[in-house]
């Protein structure tokens, strides 16, 4: 007889419900009786185990399509995202390991061809403010940074960042003396930097002034010497993206700029030297450069054939050698030019 009174299994729809509803329990809860609060804590932190294994299956089984999209559905369908974003901190750091996977991989589910975590974000924007201040808790800046690395994946959300004040707080971000902390920042920022090229270049282009004067004195001049590295390597990849042209003959005709990279050119570190070069020629190889850039390199002539006549990366690297020939050859008829006339 006992047989017929088994419980059901419990369905995808029925354990994000049950979430759902553990979640707000946590989130209003002042409940003084400590084993009950406990209890509640304990089945919260295994349905979230349950999620992320249904998500991604486990060591004897693959993820169900089917039961991703009906768990997808559901965790869209009403608020549970804000309410495990909001709750986490809450909750013990095993707990937040497997939320943070689980909201990882909601952003890539499609229910019906689509992505639902992007229809929902795009009217929720505000989680991203959360997210992005998470940078400023130490024990949460990790777990809410791969959230939004994720999130950033959907354009309108990275649009939303790129356009907030959040941007500001990068710089500082970047710089903060928690290693971990900082690294993850950086990785966020390289990824709104160089994700969704035209909403970048649009970016780019309407903030121009301060984003660069953020960026070179905060990032370019640090004295730390993997913010240096980090943000050269970075200007590189934006600067020589096609979306980004306009950004780039902007960047390559000023004099402030230059000065900067050349800078960078003669630190002692090989791999600033390398990074800053694929800069520096941006600005050798321009065409219509404006006096006062032409004028630098021809002052400078015999000391920058000096350096890149001893130049070289560790590995052989033919187009390497073929762009610093061209840049020691434009910068020698300049001063060619310079006498005829």
């Amino acid at each position: 007889m006992k047989g017929l009174f088994k419980s059901k299994p419990r369905t995808p729809v029925d354990i994000v419900r049950q979430t759902r509803d553990l979640l707000m329990y946590v989130g209003r809860s002042s409940d003084s009786r400590e084993a009950k609060r406990e209890e509640k804590m304990a089945e919260l932190f295994k349905n979230i185990r349950e999620l992320k294994c249904i998500l991604y299956g486990n060591s004897e089984s693959e993820p169900v399509s089917e039961a991703c999209a009906q768990l997808t559905h559901e965790f869209f369908r009403e608020n549970t995202l804000r309410l495990l974003i909001t709750c986490l901190p809450k909750l013990n750091l095993e707990a937040r390991k497997d939320a943070t996977q689980v909201v990882a991989n909601l952003q890539r589910q499609q229910v019906n061809s689509r992505l639902i975590a992007s229809d929902y974000l795009e009217t929720n924007l505000d989680l991203m403010d959360i997210l992005v201040a998470g940078y400023e808790n130490t024990d949460m800046a990790l777990h809410y940074g791969a959230m939004l690395r994720e999130c950033i994946r959907h354009q309108t959300v990275a649009r939303y960042v790129l356009e907030s004040q959040h941007m500001k707080k990068f710089f500082d971000y970047i710089q903060l003396p928690n290693f971990d902390i900082a690294a993850d920042a950086a990785a966020t920022f390289k990824e709104l930097l160089t994700r969704h090229k035209s909403t970048v270049a649009e970016f780019l282009s309407k903030n121009y002034d301060w984003f660069f004067a953020e960026y070179n004195s905060k990032l370019l001049e640090s004295s730390n010497y993997i913010t240096r590295r980090q943000a050269v390597k970075l200007l590189g990849d934006i600067l020589l993206d096609r979306s980004n042209s306009a950004v780039m003959t902007r960047y390559v005709s000023s004099r402030d700029n230059l000065r900067i990279l050349m800078n960078l050119l003669r630190e002692s570190s090989k791999s600033i030297q390398i990074e800053a070069f694929h800069v520096f020629k941006l600005f050798a190889a321009n065409q219509n450069k404006p006096a006062d850039i032409v004028s630098i390199l021809v002052a400078n002539k015999s000391k920058l054939l000096r350096l890149f006549a001893d130049f070289k990366t560790d590995k052989e690297d033919e187009q390497f050698e073929a762009d610093k020939a061209q840049v020691v050859k434009e910068i020698a008829s300049l001063e060619l030019r310079d006498r005829l006339e």
